[in-house]
């Protein structure tokens, strides 16, 4: 009997954990990095992306993409757009553990897949079913109940899920894969962010040569730090079911969470208790919809085979 089938679902669960466990940790990385403002830790980010990206396309020696995409401004554009998207989304998320908001930054990622559902309906057109429409409202709900609480909007949670959200949406339409899309990505952030830093080191406001050798080795690691998971995450894709990588993408900002309470000590008064186990119950819905969801395609699939197989056993010839 082969067990490809069996390795590859192994390999596929070991990528996936690494990917999420990977970006679950990110805040411990950024912490690191605390002494120096948010903007200059995401140039660094963005610059030290281009080379680790080109490293990669040229060990694939996945080059051909890449000229029929400068002759088409349309893809460019929505380039463009998805560059800023993603910006905005590691600014901001590397602020939040400058400012002691991972609990924030946490909530933030386990709102995403409830807005991407909602977005997929107001953009695309898309039908929910019953349980998707009682997730989404029980999101909304608990973004209502912190707010009235607080006193404020989660903007810092709602931004992170909007900003991530409206990426994947965008990144959706240019046809681009994860290493394609990141190189795409970080070769029109490289400029910007270049002339950012010489900007700063020219004004003796840059930390890269001040900070010693450890500091300038954590400042280039940025561009592994946020290429490693990717990697992950899409090697997981293609050995995974849907159904899987999508529970699997809860353990991110679980791991955030954790990180929040215990290790950065943030506050959880009850009003913020009673949100994150509203959103919490949203993804429980939302997760036994996918699986009893996953289960009626696999029944169905099951069904039709044997019916498939004995209308051949009939057509064949007698010999």
């Amino acid at each position: 009997m082969s067990t490809g089938g069996a390795t590859a679902s192994g390999s596929g669960l070991a990528l996936g954990l690494g990917a999420f466990g990977m970006w679950g940790l990110l805040p411990l990385y950024w912490d690191l990095l605390d002494g120096i403002g948010a903007g200059e830790t995401l140039a660094h980010r963005m610059v030290w992306s281009l080379p680790t990206a080109l490293i990669l396309v040229a060990f694939v020696r996945d080059w051909g993409w890449i000229r029929p995409l400068l002759r088409q401004p349309k893809r460019l554009a929505l380039l463009a757009a998805s560059a800023s998207l993603i910006t905005a989304n590691w600014y901001l998320f590397i602020w939040a553990v400058a400012e002691d908001r991972v609990l924030e930054a946490s909530l933030g990622y386990f709102i995403n897949p409830l807005f991407t559902i909602a977005l997929g309906v107001v953009v695309l057109r898309e039908r929910l079913r019953p349980a998707q429409w009682a997730a989404v409202g029980i999101g909304a709900l608990a973004v209502v109940v912190m707010g009235v609480a607080y006193g404020q909007v989660p903007w810092v949670s709602l931004a992170l899920s909007v900003s991530f959200a409206l990426y994947g949406l965008v990144k959706k339409t240019t046809g681009l894969d994860g290493l394609q899309g990141f190189t795409a990505d970080t070769l029109l952030q490289f400029l910007p962010a270049l002339g950012f830093l010489v900007v700063l080191g020219a004004r003796g406001d840059g930390s890269f040569t001040s900070g010693g050798a450890g500091h300038a080795l954590l400042l280039m690691s940025t561009g592994v730090a946020t290429a490693l998971p990717l990697i992950f995450f899409g090697a997981a894709a293609v050995r995974l079911p849907l159904s899987v990588v999508g529970m699997m993408q809860y353990l991110a900002p679980t791991l955030m969470f954790l990180l929040g309470l215990l290790v950065f000590h943030e506050e959880m008064p009850p009003e913020r208790w009673a949100g994150f186990l509203l959103v919490w119950g949203a993804l429980v819905v939302l997760t036994w919809d996918v699986l009893r969801q996953a289960r009626a395609v696999r029944r169905t699939v099951a069904a039709h085979v044997p019916r498939a197989a004995g209308r051949e056993s009939a057509a064949a010839p007698a010999e």
